[in-house]
């Protein structure tokens, strides 16, 4: 039985303790903050309770993974999951409107011809045949193995099979996922259906390459699933989990340093003085064979200065290039019947946004896409007469975000929301800020999944390092961002420390 000592209680970080304690290791989780989740957050105010992270699950099944292979009560008797349909209602700059049912092709094409016009169905649906052609050519490579030591074949091949298209008597193929809309797709509703996508992310969709065509793709494929009570409550049943696994917590506990000899971990070094509470103030060495690391890539060259923690021959860290802003609305008044879970209210000014947020002078749109999140829950108001929604927006990070900016988010939601000034009791405002205070990363950066092609700008560095010992779990590490990657990255460090370098990933 080893030791092992994971730095941060984020998701990716809780998985991997979670399977490594039932593997028979000692595990200890030092968290800085005085809370777990990173940042699967809440925000409770008057008798109303608001997610101010992620607002929905994708891909359950990593989670339903997690809890088989842990212990005998499965994900569903931890949590309530809700399948979202509609999955989405959007609302497009000339003022249609259409809702997408949940996991359905047929409904989906069906809705589209009617509210886009004749053909819009079937330009999607060919759109998603070629886009599940990508995503059985990089499933595997990109999320469920170890990144590959030849992980270049990945920056350089494409997955994504895009047509053949004729510009200035030359055959050329769309390589990135603006193009995918604009010559394959033919329809600025459209472009805006599938760029969102990207946008979520923080990705520009004018530079990602085609292969971000699985972000849709996963979506229709595997639903859309709402965590009742939201999902901060994933976030606590998987920390259960660890609890029930005997896995030791020490939150309000930052890592100083991580510790190395001749090449490989011995340990951590907390900083603030005790270990343990009744340890000495100068007992701050703790002994650990492994090293577990669920925090962003500056934050872990900081916890081993002067060690060669990535090659040059492996991927790069990868910036963030965007965060979010989230506002929170407590209304008045009920939520009224059929209305959709989640609409996307896309932007006026697609060139405006983007240069905007990707700009060379960043900084808010004036006219943002934003997404309005209103889960039928009774569990986040005070009573059936109120209505708790959040609204989500990517900003550059670091972005300081002002009162003019605020009210361009509500302007904006407005079109979702008749009447939301007069039912507006108060609101909250979440900023990147308040993310890198939950989360350490930069400006309040929030990672993207990672991808293929791009020349690598999208792949994210490997779990093990080149400290022996030493692993990276979570968002900024091997398969990148969102709750299902979170989940894999720490299977994925798991099978790595348990089975060595020769691991694999699932079967």
């Amino acid at each position: 039985m080893g030791r092992i000592a994971v730095i941060g209680a984020g998701m990716g970080a809780m998985a991997a303790a979670a399977r490594l304690a039932v593997a028979g290791h000692r595990v200890v989780v030092y968290e800085r903050t005085q809370t777990y989740g990173g940042a699967v957050r809440r925000f409770e105010r008057d008798g109303f309770v608001f997610d101010t992270g992620p607002g929905l699950l994708p891909v359950p099944a990593v989670y339903r993974d997690l809890f088989v292979k842990t212990g005998k009560r499965p994900l569903e008797e931890c949590v309530e999951l809700v399948q979202v349909d509609p999955s989405a209602c959007h609302v497009f700059a000339d003022g249609t409107r259409v809702s997408l049912p949940n996991a359905s092709r047929a409904g989906v094409l069906t809705a589209l011809d009617e509210a886009l016009g004749a053909g819009a169905g079937a330009r999607w649906g060919d759109f998603l045949v070629r886009a599940r052609e990508a995503w059985d050519r990089a499933r595997r490579p990109l999320l469920e193995e170890p990144l590959w030591p030849n992980w270049p074949m990945l920056a350089e091949r494409d997955p994504y099979p895009s047509m053949p298209h004729k510009r200035l008597l030359r055959t050329r193929r769309a390589g990135t996922l603006a193009e995918v809309a604009a010559w394959e797709l033919r329809d600025a509703r459209l472009t805006a259906l599938l760029e969102s996508h990207a946008l979520a992310y923080g990705l520009d969709p004018r530079v990602t390459p085609a292969s971000a065509a699985v972000l849709p793709y996963v979506e229709h494929a595997f639903g859309t699933w709402y965590v009742r009570g939201g999902v901060r409550e994933l976030a606590r049943a998987v920390y259960e989990r660890c609890l029930d696994r005997r896995v030791e917590f020490r939150l309000g506990t930052s890592v100083e340093r991580i510790v190395e000899k001749d090449g490989r971990v011995v340990g951590v070094e907390l900083a603030g003085g005790a270990s343990r509470p009744s340890d000495s103030a100068a007992d701050t060495f703790e002994e650990a064979d492994f090293v577990v690391a669920g925090v962003a890539p500056g934050i872990l060259e900081g916890l081993l200065p002067g060690a060669a923690v990535r090659g040059g021959d492996e991927v790069p860290p990868q910036p963030g290039a965007a965060s979010r802003l989230t506002v929170l609305l407590a209304l008045r008044g009920g939520r009224p019947a059929g209305a959709a879970h989640r609409t996307v209210v896309h932007t006026t000014d697609r060139e405006g946004e983007l240069d905007r947020l990707f700009g060379e002078r960043p900084g808010l749109p004036e006219a943002p896409t934003v997404v309005v999140s209103r889960p039928d829950d009774p569990a986040l108001v005070p009573d059936p007469e109120h209505e708790a929604v959040t609204l989500t927006v990517t900003v550059p990070s670091g972005a300081e975000v002002s009162g003019a900016d605020v009210e361009r988010v509500l302007d904006a939601a407005g079109r979702a929301l008749p009447g939301l000034r007069d039912r507006l009791l108060w609101h909250e405002v979440r900023t990147p800020a308040d993310i890198a205070e939950a989360t350490g990363a930069e400006g309040g950066a929030v990672p993207a999944p990672a991808l293929a092609a791009g020349g690598g700008r999208l792949l994210h560095p490997s779990n093990s390092t080149r400290v022996a010992g030493l692993f990276a779990a979570g968002g900024w590490a091997h398969p990148g961002g969102g709750l299902p990657h979170a989940g894999m990255s720490g299977a994925l460090v798991a099978g790595l420390i348990v089975e060595g370098p020769e691991f694999r990933g699932s079967q």
